[in-house]
């Protein structure tokens, strides 16, 4: 139920984006590697903040070309950018109606400038996914 698909970190066949310079089989990797489960201990995925922090993941993703053109360190600023962006989202509301203590604003201001850096490191402009076909793949289909 927990699992993080091709909108989460993994590829589109459930394939692991994650480069080990020495490869093991996938039972020995954590179920946060494999990407079975969304986090390390507690929570089990399902709740509107893990909800919400899977889909940004999946723009962040997209945005950066897809899971096979990001490396492991970009998909971790991923994560700590989404998990960022959703606390955000979490206090803006406190803002529009007035409930906003002094440590909201403080909060606010820290975690945004904190946000504007790491996705200033994963890189703000889109990058293009290649999607022409090798040569193979190109003769091999039919002529239009």
């Amino acid at each position: 139920m927990d699992t993080i698909s091709e909108s989460g970190i993994t590829g589109d066949g459930g394939g692991d984006i994650r480069a080990a310079s020495v490869r093991r089989r996938s039972r020995q990797h954590s179920a946060v590697t494999n990407g079975k489960r969304l986090f390390v201990a507690d929570g089990d995925g399902r709740g509107p903040w893990a909800r919400r922090l899977r889909d940004i993941i999946a723009l962040h993703v997209t945005d950066q070309g897809g899971p096979d053109a990001i490396s492991e360190a970009k998909c971790s600023l991923i994560r700590r950018a989404g998990a960022l962006t959703v606390e955000l989202e979490r206090i803006e509301p406190k803002f529009a109606t007035s409930t906003a203590g002094e440590n909201d604003f403080g909060a606010y201001v820290t975690g945004t400038n904190s946000l504007r850096r790491v996705l200033e490191a994963i890189g703000l402009d889109r990058v293009a996914r290649n999607v022409t076909p090798d040569l193979r793949t190109y003769l091999a289909e039919p002529a239009p």
